[in-house]
């Protein structure tokens, strides 16, 4: 079926870590959209982490709600319980039907601090400050190093590969097209060839006014494809408005950079879609 990559939204976050919806509340709009798979995927429980991740106890929560509504919708809709696993992270990936690999910090060498890289423009400007003698690029060359560290553990999917430039608007804390920027990128790009890694189109930072470009960046894009890599489309949802906000976008993106498919993630694994 044509464009079957709208019909998939495996990235979704649920008020039980940092989204803003219920999973039932969630799941009622997949449904009413068309959805045939509806895939959450909480922040794993990371110890140091007291703002968006899942506590212990709302990791159970979570699985049997996912649970409850997996009963609820079958025959109807997919409901697959996934996980979004910081490197960080002690929850276990192998219990979930699918896991997002994700790097969101970085560990400061000199104080010891857990800098969340992609929220608040003070935290990345105290991690090179404070951590890495106010070199931008080193940051970005540790962040990459986090990355291909995740792609080592071949998750289902590894997460928006470049988050490390959300809150870089203009260069403003490092240059995207410096040689040591990609060097480090492409090196983790390699890590993720190497380990058969699906990387995802992630739109959410577009859709939510952050950036003008996908995670990936084009250029990363081009490199990836020719490793040969292969792409899912996801909308990293925070909110039930947002489960296949900006998928078409993606796709046309793909298209002019020359991908012909994408792969689809439902009960059964990944399937190809053509673009």
């Amino acid at each position: 079926m044509a464009k079957e990559y709208l019909l998939s939204s495996v990235h979704v976050h649920t008020k039980l870590c940092d989204g803003k919806n219920t999973p039932e509340e969630l799941a009622v709009i997949a449904w009413k959209q068309g959805l045939r798979t509806l895939g959450f995927s909480g922040h794993s429980h990371t110890p140091h982490d007291i703002e968006y991740c899942m506590t212990n106890a709302r990791t159970q929560l979570y699985r049997a709600q996912v649970a409850k509504l997996r009963e609820r919708y079958a025959g109807k809709m997919d409901i697959l319980c996934g996980l979004e696993w910081d490197l960080l992270s002690d929850d276990d990936p192998s219990a979930y039907d699918y896991w997002i690999g994700s790097a969101h910090y970085v560990h400061g060498p000199k104080t010891g601090r857990y800098y969340e890289i992609d929220w608040r423009e003070a935290d990345l400007a105290a991690c090179i400050q404070d951590d890495f003698d106010g070199d931008g690029l080193a940051v970005t060359e540790a962040y990459y190093a986090n990355v291909a560290a995740v792609a080592a553990k071949k998750p289902t999917i590894l997460g928006h590969f470049d988050l490390i430039k959300r809150v870089n608007g203009g260069n403003r804390f490092f240059d995207e097209n410096d040689d040591r920027y990609l060097a480090a990128a492409r090196g983790a790009l390699q890590a993720a060839a190497d380990n058969h890694c699906v990387l995802e189109v992630n739109t959410g930072a577009v859709c939510r006014g952050f950036r003008q470009d996908f995670y990936p960046s084009p250029l990363l894009l081009r490199d990836w494809l020719a490793m040969g890599g292969e792409v899912v489309i996801t909308s990293d949802a925070h909110d039930a408005k947002a489960l296949t906000a900006g998928f078409e976008q993606a796709a046309a993106q793909l298209r002019e950079l020359g991908y012909t498919h994408v792969q689809v993630l439902g009960r059964e694994g990944f399937t190809p879609c053509e673009l």
